[in-house]
């Protein structure tokens, strides 16, 4: 009979957890169309989440502080955070329940604790939205475009107001890159609305016209005859690569600046949070953001490098195969890469060793690098051997990275796993560029083996949107 009584009192105690949890859902939802106030749960996104979804990740804040934080704790912080008057920003509700657990006194007043753990917020100077143009619509535009589309928002940041693409836009074309948006086999259907206007020639997402424009050369186009002004063009084509094809883009009239979405040549190479504020966008008109690669080691390196040294190293990434690779065997202008992709693992170079010394110059000549490409369409993996000035156990450097992905500038970049059984699949849709394997990591004295698994669409796609947003200086408060 007891056992019985036990069971209700689960059933009973479920229902009321699930029940809060879409209390929850619903406040970050207001909070963000209303008030464009953005909840994240230790860097993870909250919009549009279901319930399982943010339980799973309130489990993994409990376990990544230590601290027994619950769906009840981040439920009357948001109703604090809906009662306080804040300007747009973007605030990590899980450092806030995690700040009160270590002051349980100061933190009996929820709205008094939140006014005064967001003090700075009222700080926040206005700025004008910016016009955004995606200069091509292959994976990586496709998920800037979604990405863009679903955090509007009020509309405060960055707009999409156009897509340019080679060759004749027809009734077809717009029907197919309408259903290319929508649905995609790798992350999954948008969760919005995707219309197609063939008189306008113009996709309308979630109710937002987005221009489809047509052209052979970048300098021909006249974005003001769409409204458009200033614009931040992201070119990710991959066709213009250094600094002299870029400005091409400068030459049409409405554009403002450009970032590449792949490393360029002559221009910087930004990995967002470790050197993107070295470059002052005032003076700087054509950015790189680097590779999805570069992205990935580039900050893990940083906190390695900043507290014990790095003598010289090796990256080996496992790679998921790309669109420039073979769907079964035939020519291709590179070795090894005309070979089956899905069939193959595939040995190829990667430039992403010496490209890592452009964001972090200590590293210059101290890395050598190659690359496997491997049979999943995305989710990859580097795994990197150093040599540190300093003996390190698995505990100490674990710690660090862990304090890293806590604490500092780079929270936003390094996702710390505690997962015994991660695998690729399992990254699939992270927003951290770089996922830190912590019960993989190898020591031996000087000698460090760490793995760092990457989204190479999606994560990559996120530190776009970050730097775009810091060029176009349309950065909102953030509490992290």
């Amino acid at each position: 009979m007891s056992t019985n009584l036990d069971y209700e009192k689960e059933v009973a105690l479920q229902a009321e957890t699930r029940k809060s949890t879409v209390e929850f859902i619903t406040i970050v939802n207001e909070l963000w169309y209303d008030k464009a106030i953005e909840l994240v749960l230790f860097r993870n996104p909250l919009i549009d989440k279901r319930v399982n979804e943010v339980l799973n990740l309130i489990e993994y804040a409990k376990e990544f502080v230590s601290k027994p934080i619950s769906i009840e704790n981040v439920l009357s912080l948001a109703k604090a955070i809906q009662q306080a008057d804040l300007p747009p920003s973007k605030l990590d509700i899980g450092k806030l329940a995690y700040e009160c657990h270590l002051n349980p006194k100061e933190c009996d007043d929820k709205l008094e604790f939140v006014k005064k753990q967001l003090k700075n917020v009222t700080e926040v100077k206005d700025f004008t939205p910016k016009d955004v143009v995606l200069y091509g619509f292959g994976r990586i535009g496709r998920l800037l475009a979604r990405e863009l589309m679903s955090k509007m928002g009020k509309g405060s940041q960055l707009r999409l107001r156009a897509v340019v693409t080679r060759g004749e836009i027809t009734q077809s074309v717009l029907e197919k890159r309408a259903s290319l948006l929508s649905i995609d086999s790798v992350h999954g259907d948008f969760l919005g609305t995707v219309q197609t206007d063939i008189e306008n020639n113009a996709l309308i997402i979630n109710g937002t016209t987005v221009h489809m424009i047509s052209a052979k050369q970048p300098e021909d186009i006249d974005y003001t005859a769409f409204g458009i002004n200033d614009a931040l063009i992201i070119d990710n084509t991959g066709a213009f690569r250094d600094e002299t094809a870029l400005k091409r883009h400068l030459a049409a009239k409405g554009a403002g600046k450009v970032l590449l979405t792949a490393p360029g040549k002559g221009i910087p190479n930004i990995v967002h949070g470790v050197n993107h504020k070295k470059h002052n966008p005032d003076k700087v008109d054509i950015f790189s953001a680097a590779s999805c690669t570069t992205n990935a080691i580039t900050p893990i390196l940083k906190v390695i490098e900043d507290n014990f040294g790095i003598k010289k190293g090796h990256l080996e990434t496992i790679h998921a195969y790309t669109n420039d690779q073979n769907l079964v065997d035939n020519m291709h202008s590179k070795h090894r890469r005309g070979r089956a992709a899905a069939l193959n693992m595939v040995i190829t170079e990667t430039g992403a060793g010496k490209a890592v010394a452009k964001a972090l110059p200590a590293l210059e000549g101290k890395l050598t690098s190659n690359a496997i490409r491997v049979p999943v369409p995305n989710g990859s993996l580097a795994i990197l051997s150093l040599q540190l000035r300093i003996p390190v156990s698995t505990e100490s450097l674990n710690a660090m990275i862990k304090y890293s992905a806590l604490e500092g500038d780079l929270v936003e970049q390094i996702k710390y796993s505690l997962d015994n059984e991660l695998v690729s699949s399992d990254i699939i849709g992270s927003t951290a560029p770089s996922i830190f394997d912590s019960k993989s990591t190898i020591t031996d004295k000087e000698t460090v083996v760490i793995y760092i698994w990457y989204d190479n669409e999606y994560g990559y796609s996120h530190q776009v949107m970050r730097l775009a947003k810091h060029i176009a200086k349309v950065r909102r408060y953030t509490y992290y």
